[in-house]
């Protein structure tokens, strides 16, 4: 009925964070046995449903999904002759809010002491990226997944799985890079995005390696990111995106605190609150030499709050009509049970 073509597409449904939930694997089952209500948001996306749940694996093994991954418009990587699965969006040229792209590729079984790069081997045989043009598994960045985006990198290509911890639900996607990478432990792997003066837009996204050896600071974290763009520090501001609340957090070095105990001062530290920095986390960077304000959003921003408004209110509206007719009366005042009178109450202790 969408019109859309070829017939690898699948639903979500989407969850409270307004992101792309489990797939519906059961396509012949009835909506209630599926738990679809009157109200849910459900998402078409483009890619095959996941195969049906296989044996047990036997110990010392796991059975890992693996994903084909490419970012949405991205400068600096290996571009694929082959259309990769992808739903188009009207974004503006460098939005860094697209949809990912990710296409199931099939389940790999592997010894937990399989390296990181005997992996990467093995998700090359699997079908479809057969079909796909890779030099070498050096060519290919392994992620683990949470919520159907990258989470992790596995960095090292001589480390064992088990090493990594990696659990039974554990998802794998591969990403294409345009030569050979091999990041050092301590190595952040960023998604950078270069503002467009007055036009409220980005650049493509541009990856950035940042060593966090000594330590993980704004200040050398802005560093950093002039350094790369060719900027004197003090000339340029930076902001981490957060896609499901479609908002920008600036990352400042002068937020250093002083604690009363101590009264020393407190370095600040990316990992945590309230920027929680990670690999692939998108970070917008403006030229105050040419922009001076304060705003890092998005006409896409504006929109996506604006739908999650709009989400919210729906379902609050959905849930009053759920409401049980007995419910109308609970503002009602009940007359509270009369309490027993008190009684004294004596303890011996033996001895």
């Amino acid at each position: 009925k969408s019109g859309l073509p070829g017939d690898t597409w699948h639903l979500r449904k989407m969850d409270w964070c307004y992101e792309a939930g489990e797939p519906l694997c059961e396509e012949d089952a009835a909506l209630r046995e599926v738990a679809i209500r009157s109200g849910d948001t459900l998402l078409l996306i483009e890619g095959k449903l996941p195969p049906p749940m296989l044996p047990a694996t036997p110990p010392g093994f796991l059975r890992v999904p693996v994903w084909w991954y490419q970012p949405g418009g991205p400068t600096g990587h290996w571009k694929s002759p082959v259309r990769m699965n992808s739903t188009p969006s009207p974004d503006a040229p460098g939005d860094p809010h697209r949809e990912v792209s990710l296409r199931f590729l099939g389940d790999l079984e592997i010894s937990e002491d399989t390296t990181v790069a005997e992996l990467k081997a093995q998700a090359m045989t699997l079908s479809p990226s057969s079909e796909l043009v890779i030099p070498s598994p050096a060519f290919l960045r392994a992620w683990t997944m949470e919520g159907q985006r990258p989470s992790r990198i596995l960095r090292a290509n001589q480390q064992q799985l088990k090493e990594y911890k990696l659990g039974r639900k554990t998802e794998i996607c591969l990403e294409p890079l345009e030569k050979e990478e091999n990041l050092g432990p301590h190595d952040v792997v960023l998604r950078t995005q270069m503002r467009l003066p007055g036009e409220r837009a980005y650049t493509p996204c541009v990856d950035l390696v940042w060593d966090t050896a000594r330590g993980w600071t704004a200040s050398s974290l802005r560093q950093r990111v002039a350094y790369f763009c060719s900027l004197p520090v003090e000339k340029i501001e930076i902001a981490k995106y957060f896609p499901e609340k479609f908002e920008w957090l600036p990352i400042s070095s002068w937020n250093q605190q002083l604690t009363k105990r101590k009264k020393k001062k407190k370095q600040d530290n990316l990992q945590g609150a309230p920027y929680y920095l990670k690999d692939g986390d998108t970070i917008g960077i403006k030229n105050l030499l040419v922009e001076d304000d304060e705003d890092f959003s998005t006409v896409r921003d504006d929109l996506g709050k604006e739908t999650q408004k709009q989400l919210a209110l729906g379902k609050k509206s959905q849930e009053a009509l759920r409401v049980p007719s007995s419910d109308l009366f609970s503002g009602a005042r009940i007359p509270s049970r009369p309490r027993a009178p008190e009684a004294s109450l004596s303890i011996h202790v033996g001895s």
